[in-house]
């Protein structure tokens, strides 16, 4: 949906600005949506903002741990009025049962999120309904239950050297970029937890995927104290607590894999909705008329040279994914075309609105991965905008159909939002390779060739063939004849007619792409899902289908949120020297 802006334009009001959102047929390629990058409306950093913005006030109330780190702790956040509690629950690591995938059984922690104040009574129940995981259920007010394992490296690094007196030294730490992994957050209604679209207007926690970011912090803030914790033990009169700079610089590690293309498919109001107000805050700062002391030029210059030297320290090895030196040196490039738009707009020879000729000037020329990291950038240059767009992320994804609606409609709309399926090789067997199941003893999200598993019930949504079939029976169908009447002809189609109609209009719902090809690479899809909505950075791919990377580094620490003395520009952070 690419919509021609009036440069003159002067309102930048994210409702009222004139949209300059790029087409679904560039934007919806898994290619491009896996370059996408973190920005101020992704999960973990509207979370941040808010949290900052609001002074929210974290407190630890209780920490009866071991020698051997078994035993609860519990926090308490206060946020916008509101109260939380995160009981936390600490096992001595062990490998039996331990495992990345979700059918591990052995956490070093599993903490849970509830509204209010809990009580011991519910702190008991907890600690013994979440060992059951998918057989337990959560205590009413219990948003999300979480899991997370220590990085047994780094963790028992860090806990030595503090013990020894010496800060851990950045450069080993920056490998990983976290003490602990999250493997698990769970909520919106799963084991019991309550649903997000319950929860009322002004609750704190209402926009999308906020509860499962707090929680991915508080899990950051617990390996903290319980680094601190281990080295008191260990130590003597010399041991030191963890450096402010060194803290602020560890997230929390994350991964990923099949599942998150159901969720993709299961979700695509919110999909949609997510890339929707991504691309209307760019849409803004694009349009931002820059006056004669380029201001906002000086903003975004002094962004990319964070982001440039965060690409130049990342230890990370890539493999599908474009490698951080890569980018590091397109934007260094893309620094000296700003400098030069800088001197130009100093000069009064640049348009009002330079940017948007900017942005257009950089396509083809650099990385994808390059170019979605200014366009992140560039939204932080209209904070106020992006804030308020991400607090639209309250979203009813119930499909409802319109049986009323005639058959010719239906086509059009197929043959307007869809053309990218028919496009698609859908009858090579190349094409038709793969089919997507749950494994019988661990449920887990897989995806094999079919002629390994001809016996599986096929769960993933094969959107281009199943919108290509429903349009070939349309046309055979009387063009004035109603839906509802060729449904019950062709009662088949009634899923994939109903989820046409619900999403008709709506530009980004669903990535163009044959998930059952060979081609296909899932990476893509969870990366995009990682990267642009919940703001996971340094996110690599393992054997084309588990993502890697870390959450929330270089975040503020609870006691500059509730100070108000948080970073603005938080995200990344450079190698703290300690």
């Amino acid at each position: 949906m690419e919509v021609v802006a009036d440069r003159r334009t002067s309102d930048m009001g994210p409702y009222r600005a004139m949209r300059l959102t790029r087409d679904p047929s560039i934007l919806m390629v898994p290619e491009r949506l896996a370059a996408m990058q973190p920005s101020r409306v992704s999960g973990t950093r509207a979370l941040m903002a808010r949290a900052a913005a609001n002074r929210w006030k974290i407190t630890r109330t209780q920490f009866d741990l071991d020698d051997r780190a078994r035993g609860t702790a519990c926090y308490r956040i206060e946020a916008d009025g509101w109260d939380f509690s995160f009981p936390v629950f600490s096992f001595e690591p062990s490998a039996r049962q331990r495992t990345f995938r979700i059918i591990g059984r052995s956490w070093d922690m599993m903490g849970s999120l509830v509204e209010g104040r809990i009580s011991q009574a519910e702190i008991d129940k907890t600690r013994e309904e979440m060992p059951k995981l998918y057989h337990g259920r959560a205590t009413p007010g219990t948003l999300v239950w979480c899991r997370s394992n220590r990085s047994a490296r780094f963790f028992d690094y860090a806990v030595e050297a503090l013990a020894n007196g010496l800060q851990p030294q950045a450069s080993v730490m920056s490998a990983a970029s976290y003490l602990m992994r999250n493997t698990g957050l769970d909520g919106n209604g799963t084991f019991g937890t309550r649903s997000f679209l319950a929860l009322q207007s002004g609750h704190p926690l209402r926009p999308a995927l906020s509860a499962q970011m707090l929680t991915a912090y508080m899990m950051r803030v617990f390996a903290h104290d319980l680094v601190a914790h281990l080295a008191r033990i260990r130590g003597n009169a010399q041991t030191v607590e963890m450096a402010a700079e060194l803290s602020r610089f560890l997230g929390i590690g994350n991964g990923s894999a099949l599942g998150l293309m159901f969720f993709v498919h299961n979700h695509p109001r919110l999909i949609d909705r997510w890339l929707r107000i991504r691309e209307q805050a760019l849409a803004s700062a694009k349009l931002m008329e820059v006056r004669s002391d380029a201001g906002p030029l000086d903003t975004l210059l002094k962004l990319l040279d964070r982001a440039i030297v965060y690409r130049q320290q990342d230890q990370t090895d890539y493999d599908l994914i474009t490698s951080s030196s890569i980018i590091a040196e397109d934007l260094r490039s893309i620094r000296k075309e700003v400098v030069a738009l800088r001197e130009q707009v100093l000069a009064g020879v640049a348009p009002s609105t330079p940017l948007l000729e900017f942005c257009e000037t950089l396509e083809g020329r650099y990385t994808p991965d390059a170019i979605e990291t200014v366009n992140s950038l560039l939204i932080e240059l209209v904070p106020e905008i992006a804030d308020e767009l991400s607090k639209t992320l309250v979203i009813d994804e119930e499909m409802v159909g319109r049986p009323e609606m005639t058959v010719s409609r239906l086509r059009e709309i197929i043959h307007s939002e869809y053309r990218w399926a028919f496009n698609l090789d859908l009858t090579s067997e190349r094409s038709r390779r793969y089919v997507w199941y749950k494994s019988v003893n661990a449920e887990e999200p897989r995806r094999g060739p079919r002629e390994e598993i001809p016996e599986a019930l096929s769960l993933g949504l094969d959107l281009p063939r199943l919108v290509v079939g429903l349009d070939a029976d349309l046309a055979d169908a009387d063009g004035r004849d109603s839906v509802a009447k060729f449904l019950l002809a062709h009662p088949r189609h009634r899923l994939i007619a109903t989820r046409v109609q619900a999403l008709a209009g709506l530009p980004y719902h669903s990535p163009h792409a044959d998930i059952m090809s060979e081609d296909f690479v899932p990476a893509y899809i969870t990366r995009m899902l990682n990267s642009a909505v919940h703001g996971i950075d340094k996110t690599r791919d393992a054997m084309g289908r588990v993502i890697r990377g870390v959450m929330l580094q270089g975040a503020p620490l609870p006691e500059e949120l509730a100070s108000g003395s948080a970073e603005s520009h938080w995200f990344y952070p450079s190698e703290p020297q300690v």
